[in-house]
């Protein structure tokens, strides 16, 4: 079985993003990671490949996801066409109930198996707060996406 590819979510906290990527860098090393790709608008995802240290692997830069249904939209099309069928995602504590349920339905539905993996970030009020208010429009935004590809 081929290595996995390690997917990072971008965040609009900067402290955050570092820690993802420190968790990425790990992963990536333990996995024999060849590709990493970094998803986030406003320049999040450049922010975070350029602050990669780990190991010289592929690094992609996804710049159009302002949501995690389209992180997992826009990425999986990224894995598919490099032939990578397995992909670790990254993302905050906090994230990871809501990534898991979109990620399982986008990638699987392309036939990319996906496991997860949570960066060391304590979670704040606003993050609890933001994915409550997230979960009401999860399943639309799913659909949404699945639609559209």
């Amino acid at each position: 079985m081929s290595a996995p590819a390690v997917v990072v979510l971008g965040t609009s906290t900067a402290r955050v993003r570092r820690r993802l990527v420190a968790a990425a860098e790990r992963i990536a090393r333990a996995a024999r990671a060849e590709t990493v790709v970094f998803s986030g608008w406003s320049g999040e995802a450049a922010e975070m490949r350029d602050l990669w240290r780990g190991p010289d692997v592929e690094l992609v830069v996804e710049e159009d996801a302002a949501t995690t249904a389209q992180n997992a939209s826009h990425t999986v099309p990224l894995l598919v066409e490099r032939g990578i069928t397995r992909a670790v995602v990254v993302c905050a504590p906090m994230h990871l109930p809501r990534a898991r349920w979109i990620f399982r339905r986008i990638y699987e539905g392309h036939g990319v198996a996906v496991d997860f993996a949570r960066a060391r970030v304590v979670p704040t009020p606003g993050a609890v707060v933001w994915e409550l208010a997230a979960l009401s429009v999860t399943a639309r935004q799913v659909r949404s996406e699945l639609e559209r590809r």
